[in-house]
């Protein structure tokens, strides 16, 4: 059975678990990471030196790295519906999900450990206050794409890019600052909310 190490807390993790809801692979979970398990640890650095949740194992096979994982767990449970074959297709979801791990995790990483972390070195406000605004016109370039599908990131049908962005769309609600009006992404969430895995994963109360 597939084993996943990390915490639910992260929302590195909480790809990795979505992908297993909506690919319907069973897993067993080991909890590492803040309040857990260190991945500090000999044992865990030896699966994956970065020191870094999440990791899988299948088998004999150790990966880490979460929109990799992700994709390997459509690749391998015929997941093309998730991710598909076509080179084209393909690249558009690849696109959106290198999107969520550059820009839009970038823009949002000041604000979130201020404002949910309450990180000690990252309360500047005029540091804030530039990554509110950040974070907002990323946001805005998402519902600008929203509202050219339609429906979800990388076109009218569910993909794995739904995965990193919604869980990011989460991010972005459960954080207490001024919340930008989005029509199209409101709507996207509230579209992937009707999904189990996000309901499960995303959209629970967890930034």
């Amino acid at each position: 059975m597939l084993k996943i190490l990390g915490r639910t807390s992260s929302i590195n993790v909480r790809k990795v678990l979505w992908a297993c809801d909506e690919l319907g692979i069973a897993f067993e979970r080991e909890e590492w990471g803040e309040g857990f398990r260190s991945p500090q640890e000999a044992a865990f650095k030896k699966l994956n030196p970065n020191a870094m949740i999440p990791v899988i194992q299948d088998q004999d096979f150790v990966l880490w790295e979460s929109n990799t994982i992700i994709r390997y767990l459509a690749n391998a449970g015929e997941g093309s519906w998730l991710y598909p074959l076509n080179p084209r297709e393909r690249a558009r979801v690849d696109q959106w999900i290198d999107w969520q791990a550059t820009e839009l995790n970038t823009a949002w990483r000041y604000a979130f450990m201020s404002l949910v972390r309450h990180s000690p070195a990252h309360r500047d406000p005029r540091l804030l206050a530039a990554a509110c605004k950040g974070w907002t016109y990323t946001m805005g370039i998402l519902n600008q794409q929203l509202e050219s599908t339609g429906a979800y990131v990388a076109g009218s049908a569910f993909s794995l890019a739904d995965i990193p962005i919604g869980l990011s769309v989460n991010r972005w609600y459960e954080t207490p600052l001024e919340h930008a009006d989005l029509p199209a992404v409101r709507a996207y969430y509230e579209r992937l909310t009707q999904r189990k895995g996000y309901a499960t994963w995303g959209r629970n109360g967890t930034p």
